[in-house]
C-alpha cells in the first residue's frame, strides 16, 4: 500500500491511498463469504454458493464493492498510523479509481489534532486558596452548627434572607390549567437557600404571614421546557431562627468539649483540614487552566461547529449568548483532550485493570449503579475506550501538577505529596469502614484518621 498526506490546514489534511489489487483478496474472500451467507439459490446450501454463481447472478462489481468496503477502513487506519496523523472526527472519503484487477485508490479529507510543543511543566506555577481558616470562617461553622440547635419564632413583619418559611405554592399553564407537579402545600423554607425554584426568593422577600405573591417560571427541561409557566406562592408562616447563646453551655451540648474555646480549636483544626483537602481539588483544576494557556494552538472549526449543533438538536436554543457559551465550552473541550493525550503520549502514560476498576467504582454511585452493572452498561454501549481515555488524561494531568510550582494566596508553598499521602490514608479508612460494615464489623471500632472530618462535618 502507498499512502501520501497534503497538509490543507494546521487542522486538516487529505491523504492519498493507493491499494494494490492482490491485497484486496482477503477482502474479496469476505465479500464472496457474506454475500453467499445472505442469499437463497437453488441447489445450493445458504453460505455455500460459490464464487462463479454469485458472479453470475450479481455481477463481480457487486462484489469488488462489497470487498473495497471490508478494505478501504483498515487502508484508511493503517495510512493514519504511518503518518502520525490524529484523526478528529470522520473523515471525507472519495474513491477516484475502482477498476477490477487495477490498484485501489481513494482520499480521505480529515480534521487532525494539530501539531503543538509543550510547555516545560516545571514552569508551571498554580496558585490555589489558603488552608488556615480564618476566624470569620470558624464563626461561620460555630453559627451553622448552633443552628442546628435553634427555635423557630413567628415573627409578624416582612420575611427577610434567613427567616424560614411556611408556603403553599401552585403553578399554572400559560392557559391557566393547575399543574400537579408544581403544587404543595406547608412547604418549609429558608429564604435565601435558593433551594424552591427560579424567582422564588426574590418573589417573596418582603412577603408576611397571608401575603400571595406570584411569578413566572420557565423550565429548561421536562416536559414543559421552554413554557413559561405561572407560580403563585401564598404565606402561611414567617419564622426567625433563634439561636442558642454560643458559651460554655452551648459547647457542652453541641460537643463532647467543656468550653467554646475548645470547639471552636476542634472546629479550626477540621476545617483546616477540609481546606487542605479542597486545596488539591483547586490545584487540580487550576494547573489545566495554567496548562492551556501556556499552549496556542489552532482548533478545527468544522469539529467546533458539528458539536454546537450537536448541543441544540432538541431545539432549545435561547439565542447568541448561549450559543457562544456552548461555543466556548466546546473549544475549551476539544483543547483540554488535545492537550492531555500529547501529554499522555509524551510521559508514556497507561491505564491499568486497578485503576479501570477503581473509576468504575467511584463513578457507579452517580448513576445509581453497582460497579459490575455499569461496566456492563458500559460494554454494551461501547464507551469503555472512552472511560479509559478520562482516566488517562487525569493521570497525564496528574503527572503535570506533580512538576509544577503550587503555592496559596499568600505565597506560602503548598505540599500536594503530603496532602496526597494523607487523602490516601483517608480513603484506606473508609473502605475499611465500609467493608467492615459488609461484615457485619463495628466501624467505629476502627482507628479514627487523626481526627480528621469530612466536607459534611465541617459544615
Amino acid at each position: 500500500m502507498k499512502s501520501d498526506v497534503e497538509t490543507l490546514s494546521p487542522t486538516r489534511v487529505k491523504l492519498t491511498v493507493e491499494v494494490p489489487f492482490d491485497e484486496l483478496k482477503p477482502s474479496m474472500d469476505a465479500a464472496y463469504g457474506r454475500i453467499a451467507k445472505s442469499v437463497n439459490i437453488p441447489g445450493f446450501r445458504k453460505g455455500k454458493v460459490p464464487a462463479r454463481v454469485i458472479e453470475q447472478r450479481f455481477g463481480r462489481g457487486a462484489v469488488l464493492e462489497e470487498a473495497v468496503n471490508d478494505a478501504l477502513p483498515k487502508a484508511y487506519d493503517d495510512a493514519v498510523k504511518e503518518h502520525g496523523l490524529v484523526p478528529v472526527g470522520r473523515p471525507e472519503v472519495d474513491v477516484t479509481e475502482l477498476v477490477d484487477g487495477q490498484p485501489l485508490a481513494f482520499t480521505a479529507e480529515v480534521d487532525v489534532r494539530p501539531e503543538f510543543d509543550l510547555p516545560d511543566y516545571s514552569s508551571l506555577t498554580v496558585t490555589v486558596a489558603p488552608a488556615v481558616p480564618s476566624d470569620a470562617d470558624i464563626d461561620q461553622q460555630v453559627e451553622s452548627l448552633a443552628s442546628r440547635f435553634a427555635t423557630l419564632n413567628d415573627v409578624d413583619r416582612p420575611a427577610a434572607l434567613g427567616d424560614v418559611l411556611l408556603v403553599d405554592i401552585a403553578g399554572a399553564t400559560p392557559e391557566g390549567d393547575a399543574l400537579e407537579d408544581l403544587s404543595g402545600t406547608a412547604l418549609s423554607y429558608e429564604l435565601g437557600t435558593d433551594g424552591m425554584l427560579p424567582g422564588f426568593d426574590e418573589a417573596v422577600v418582603g412577603a408576611a404571614k397571608g401575603d400571595v405573591r406570584v411569578f413566572d417560571f420557565t423550565p429548561e427541561n421536562g416536559d414543559w421546557a421552554g413554557i413559561p409557566l405561572t407560580v403563585t406562592a401564598t404565606v402561611t408562616a414567617v419564622r426567625e431562627r433563634e439561636l442558642p447563646p454560643i458559651d460554655d453551655s452551648f459547647a457542652q451540648l453541641a460537643s463532647e468539649f467543656d468550653t467554646i474555646d475548645e470547639l471552636r480549636a476542634d472546629l479550626a483544626e477540621r476545617l483546616e483540614r477540609v481546606k487542605r483537602m479542597e486545596q488539591g481539588a483547586e490545584a487540580r483544576n487550576n494547573v489545566l487552566e495554567v496548562l492551556l494557556a501556556a499552549v496556542d494552538i489552532p482548533l478545527p472549526e468544522g469539529v467546533i461547529a458539528a458539536e454546537v449543533e450537536a448541543h441544540f438538536e432538541d431545539g432549545h436554543d435561547s439565542g447568541d449568548e448561549h450559543r457562544a457559551e456552548v461555543e466556548q465550552q466546546a473549544r475549551d473541550s476539544l483543547k483540554s483532550q488535545f492537550v492531555l493525550d500529547k501529554v499522555a503520549e509524551a510521559e508514556q502514560v497507561a491505564v491499568g485493570e486497578t485503576e479501570l476498576s477503581a473509576w468504575l467504582m467511584q463513578q457507579a454511585p452517580r448513576y445509581g449503579m453497582s460497579p459490575d452493572a455499569f461496566a456492563q452498561a458500559l460494554v454494551e454501549s461501547g464507551q469503555v475506550s472512552m472511560a479509559i481515555q478520562d482516566i488517562r488524561r487525569a493521570k497525564a494531568l496528574a503527572v503535570v501538577l506533580e512538576s509544577a510550582t503550587v503555592v496559596d494566596t499568600d505565597g506560602a508553598s503548598v505540599d500536594l505529596a503530603a496532602l496526597d499521602e494523607e487523602m490516601n490514608r483517608a480513603a484506606g479508612l473508609a473502605q475499611a469502614q465500609a467493608q467492615a460494615q459488609a461484615l457485619g464489623l463495628d466501624a467505629a471500632a476502627l482507628p479514627d484518621f487523626g481526627g480528621a472530618a469530612s466536607g459534611e462535618d465541617a459544615q
